[in-house]
């Protein structure tokens, strides 16, 4: 890697998933699953693990969003109970999904550029 070139904002190429070292190679496999190591500069992509903070982080911005859409229906409106279900539960899930990968990627691209290790004792 060109030493001159710097390296990417984590965040931006967390969201994107892409490698936090070049910028260029994808960081996962799957839906959730990390490569291996990265296809262009090779990476080694086993040493990540974001654990449950993604999890964490995707609850609490979805609750803060649901709650607060569910507040202001029944406030303004005051919609049957089916349709704060329905909205809640629609809401709920694709918002979920949207965000689990996305903030995957940032907390192991912040890994890696804060260079985070396993807690030890001495």
């Amino acid at each position: 890697m060109d030493a001159s070139r710097a390296t990417p904002s984590p965040v931006s190429v967390g969201l994107r998933g892409r490698c936090p070292r070049c910028g260029e190679g994808h960081m996962f496999d799957g839906f959730l699953t990390f490569r291996p190591s990265c296809e262009v500069c090779g990476l080694d992509y086993g040493s990540f693990n974001s654990g449950d903070g993604p999890a964490f982080f995707v609850m609490s911005i979805v609750g803060i969003i649901v709650v607060g859409l569910a507040l202001w229906l029944e406030i303004t409106y005051e919609p049957p109970i089916w349709v704060h279900a329905l909205v809640a539960g629609t809401l709920s899930i694709g918002l979920s999904l949207a965000l689990v990968r996305p903030l995957k990627g940032v907390l192991a691209a912040l890994q890696y550029t804060n260079k985070a290790e396993q807690g030890r004792f001495r």
